[in-house]
């Protein structure tokens, strides 16, 4: 069965089961020869007659010893195997492998790469050839039957992808390599445990391949979870997270934190299931400004692309101010300039309009909120002072829009503040003085920022205003009537960019603000406010020309390098799913970016369950185990139970030397030949004897001089143990991971690190001592402060973490929870005066060339000791020593940077895009451990003649 770790290859043999109660009825006509006594004074009566008796029954733990042995011999004929995998050495026909490597396998593609191994290193034992598709890859793809040792390379070397499968296509390249196959295929689908819209077609591309056997691998997707849209309203950020469909999503919360572009968290909140709902709605409820710097969510527990969402300036609310020039003259809503403006930008931004009505004020007063867009309608002549400032904005950044009027028909001329220099009066189109008609809107221009929309065909123009013919007129009108006169134009200047719609914002001089085009036209002005140049966004995400891809969102959630065969994003692409030319990743460059995630709002996560295909269909799970036979140990707890039942025969007939009489009876000796059973089966399954724990003491207990001599025989990393399991566990798991760098990069082989109590452990045993500040903990006692000044003055180092990234002085007014528990630790230390590592600090240069130490963020120096104007400072309460610092100060977090699984992948991610910050953070480790082993190089004189005798080398 699918899911279960034992199986039997031959259960008919089972089936024996059933002649368990023929024999329990014959064990009770058959019971033992009773035991015979001689009683010498009746010989006498030995001719009389005799008369034959023999028990009513045998005892019943007797029989029920010899039920348990043929029990166990039954089953042991039926072949158990525990954690089975597939058995695909009896065929003589090729093995095909269709392995899914999509967005949802990076957190077990180990163990999926592990059994697809397995699977060809048995056919390559059996003669087989192998063929092997993956549902993500080029639609060039060549897939042929080779040798399973030629495609062992290549299947190690095999990475996923954050993009959805397409297993049609690949049971296509499939049956391309079986064409030339004399004998029936097995296939064996390593499946992601996703049902898709295409499974149908699979089913029926597999069965029309005729194999002999279908195994299919399935893992589960109880434990999948994953973001699959978000909405920016007015009032909040909510992000919806999708469960399995039809599984039961569980109590526990799910949590989902947000990032900034430099991976610095900036809010983190949680959300129930409802009973029997497989979707909930994760809600930050921030303001705005903190929304808009919004670029990574991160579903917490979850190593796959699809619990990553990135954000794009598509997602991102603006704050946009509303100024016009008929503010509070106009009674009836409809016909407000600002009415319809306000309905299409409300959904998508934060409104904030002009209060008094006099520009001079009300410009000033909107700039200084910070909008990204400044709407205008109808303003004909602005102030001096506010037209200053509407320079100084737009060139800055600001995106200002306006609106055509009769206020603005009347002064263009004067006005510097458009984007093209407009005719005097307004161009009148139909009526009884006109010999034109009404103009409908010409199609977008494709490479402009309307492109992708379609014009709306029941708008027309029945007034406009005009621009002067210029050679730059084409190149700055965004959209144009059907005779050619521009209806929207736009310029840069400076940093920002000015729209002029030639048309007024109520629907007097057109019904273009009352059609559904006018919102999208808006809105896409909208995404243009900010500063990142030309990049052109949408509804779609692209428009204009193709975007390169920048950073790439690997399949197991981070942000890398984009990969040779990535290509760039063009519209076309961006209407369709995630694939692999075209994974979910940031498109563009680092001044502007268009995000491509995994799902979107429709997709669901419905499990694959068996699917029913003609063949003969076997069904798998991932990381079983090493499977084991387990004939040879029934067989061996059969015999010993043999053994006892033969010995238990003997007692019985009174042909051991402790069965006399007076002795033990029957039933007395019922328990020892129950316990002697339970004792051989124990004996049988007993696993392999596991080491003590001899790690140095941590405890209350001062350890002994056997335990001192242990401890200073090898270099060990310390960490104070905080009393929060979380923290504790972080920092043990950063410092292993460093620890297995170092032994991995330098010739320094420390021990595991050891977690120390600041109040009762002893400090001297260890040169480096990491504090994470964890504000959950209790503030240290004076004496443990007094004992860890006196570590530091006896040369000792100790490295405090605030991990909060600390960015400025730790001295300043403001501070983080954990920067001011820091302080209050600090007032209790005598430490000398500090400073972040200057570049010439023996820390960038003691074993990797460094300019900065990061961890899990970046933006945080590493503080050390400055350095004093003369030598040794009398009284002075810390000595540097050998010239090595005996405090650092970071908060960056280089624990959670260095923590390692048990398989050497990292844990925590590291909240920056730099796919090498956590390098460079492993790097600082050992730059750390360098400095504080070496000290300052000219300082080492115990190692000059090795370090001469190395140099002559």
């Amino acid at each position: 069965m699918f899911g279960l770790p034992l199986t039997f290859a031959a259960p008919a043999i089972l089936f024996g089961l059933v002649a368990l109660p023929v024999i329990w009825w014959l064990l009770r006509l058959t019971p033992p020869k009773p035991k015979t006594e001689i009683f010498p004074p009746l010989r006498l009566l030995a001719k009389v007659i005799k008369h034959e008796e023999t028990p009513a029954r045998s005892p019943w733990w007797l029989t029920l010893l010899r039920l348990l042995m043929a029990t166990l011999v039954i089953l042991a004929l039926a072949r158990p195997v525990l954690n089975p995998t597939a058995d695909i050495t009896g065929g003589e026909g090729p093995l095909a492998l269709l392995i899914d490597n999509g967005w949802s396998t990076g957190a077990d593609w180990d163990e999926r790469i592990a059994m697809a191994t397995q699977l060809v290193e048995k056919a390559g034992d059996a003669g087989r050839p192998v063929a092997l598709a993956y549902t993500v890859a080029p639609g060039n793809a060549d897939v042929t039957l080779t040798n399973a040792a030629d495609l062992l390379p290549a299947l190690a070397a095999a990475t996923p992808l954050a993009a959805k499968p397409d297993r049609t296509a690949a049971v296509a390249r499939l049956a391309a390599a079986l064409e030339d196959a004399q004998q029936g295929a097995t296939i064996a689908w390593l499946s992601d445990g996703l049902s898709t819209e295409n499974d149908e077609e699979t089913v029926a591309a597999i069965d029309a391949l005729e194999p002999t056997e279908v195994l299919v691998f399935d893992g589960g997707i109880d434990g999948l979870r994953a973001i699959r849209g978000i909405d920016n309203t007015p009032t909040s950020f909510d992000v919806h997270v999708q469960a399995p469909d039809g599984l039961a999503a569980g109590t526990d919360p799910v949590s989902v934190s947000a990032f900034d572009e430099k991976g610095r968290l900036l809010a983190e909140n949680a959300a129930l299931f409802a009973d029997g709902s497989p979707e909930t709605v994760v809600r930050f409820d921030v303001p705005f400004e903190l929304r808009n710097d919004f670029a990574t969510l991160r579903l917490s527990g979850q190593q796959q692309s699809g619990g990553v969402w990135l954000v794009d300036e598509n997602a991102r609310r603006r704050r946009v101010g509303l100024i016009t020039g008929q503010a509070g003259d106009l009674d009836q809503p409809l016909l407000s300039p600002l009415f319809y403006i306000q309905r299409a930008l409300q959904p998508y931004a934060d409104l904030v309009e002009a209060e008094t009505g006099d520009l001079a004020v009300d410009v000033p007063a909107l700039i200084e909120q910070g909008p990204a867009m400044i709407v205008m309608a109808d303003i004909g002549v602005l102030p001096e002072a506010a037209s200053r400032s509407l320079v100084q904005w737009v060139d800055d950044g600001g995106t200002l829009v306006r609106f055509a009027g009769p206020r603005l028909a009347a002064t263009a001329g004067d006005d510097t503040l458009l984007p093209v220099d407009l005719r005097i009066g307004e161009r009148s189109l139909g009526g009884s003085l006109s010999w034109t008609e009404p103009q409908p809107v010409a199609p977008f221009p494709p490479g402009g920022p309307f492109g992708g929309l379609d014009a709306p065909r029941e708008v027309s123009v029945n007034r406009q205003v005009l621009a002067e013919p210029d050679l730059d007129l084409v190149s700055r009108t965004w959209a144009n009537l059907a005779d050619g006169t521009p209806l929207v134009t736009g310029t840069s200047r400076g940093k920002g960019t000015i729209v002029l719609f030639h048309v007024t914002a109520e629907a007097t001089w057109s019904n273009l603000p009352i059609s559904g085009s006018f919102v999208e036209m808006l809105r896409r002005i909208a995404n243009l406010s900010r500063n990142t140049g030309t990049l052109q966004t949408g509804n779609s995400g692209v428009q204009g020309e193709a975007l390169p891809p920048y950073r790439i969102l690997g399949a197991d959630g981070e942000l890398t390098a984009p990969p040779a065969h990535v290509r760039p994003l063009d519209a076309e692409a961006a209407a369709t799913a995630a694939s692999y030319d075209h994974p979910a990743g940031l498109y563009g460059t680092a001044d502007g970016f268009v995000a491509r995630n995994v799902l979107s709002e429709d997709d669901t996560l419905v499990p694959l369950g068996t699917p029913e295909f003609q063949a003969t269909t076997a069904s798998f799970g991932y990381a079983m185990g090493e499977e084991s036979d387990l004939r040879g140990s029934l067989f061996l707890i059969a015999l010993a139970l043999l053994a006892l039942d033969t010995l238990a025969v003997l007692w019985i007939n009174g042909r051991l030397p402790f069965s006399g009489k007076g002795r033990i009876g029957a039933r007395q000796a019922a328990p020892a030949a129950v316990a002697l059973a339970l004792i051989a089966v124990a004996v049988t399954f007993a696993g392999p004897a596991l080491a003590q724990d001899n790690s140095p003491p941590a405890g209350d207990e001062r350890p002994g001089d056997a335990e001192i001599i242990d401890i200073l025989e090898t270099t060990r990393i310390g960490y104070i143990l905080t009393g929060n399991p979380q923290t504790d566990e972080i920092t043990e798991a950063g410092l292993s991971g460093l620890t297995r760098f170092l032994q991995s990069r330098t010739a320094l082989e420390p021990a595991p690190p050891v977690g120390l109590d600041l109040e009762t452990d002893e400090l001297a045993f260890y040169a480096l001592i990491y504090y994470p500040l964890d504000t959950t903990a209790e503030m240290p006692s004076e004496a443990a402060i007094s004992r860890l000044d006196a570590f530091m003055q006896g040369g000792g180092t100790v490295l405090f973490d605030t991990r909060d990234q600390l960015t400025a002085s730790f001295s300043g007014a403001a501070a983080s929870p954990e920067n001011q528990r820091l302080r209050d630790i600090l007032r209790g230390l005598n430490i000398p005066p500090l400073e972040p590592v200057p570049p010439d600090h023996v820390l960038t240069k003691a074993f990797y060339i460094l300019d900065r130490f990061p961890g899990r963020y970046d933006g945080s120096p590493l503080w050390v000791e400055a350095p004093t104007t003369q030598e040794a400072l009398e009284g002075r309460p810390v000595r540097s020593g050998d010239g090595v610092s005996p405090i650092m100060i970071t908060g960056n977090d280089f624990a959670g940077a260095w923590a390692l699984d048990e398989s050497g992948r990292p844990i925590y991610p590291t909240m920056s895009a730099d796919p090498l910050q956590r390098i460079y953070a492993f790097r600082a480790g050992v730059n750390i451990m360098m400095y504080m082993l070496t000290g300052n190089y000219k300082a080492d004189q115990v190692h000059v003649p090795a370090l001469l005798e190395r140099l002559g080398q």
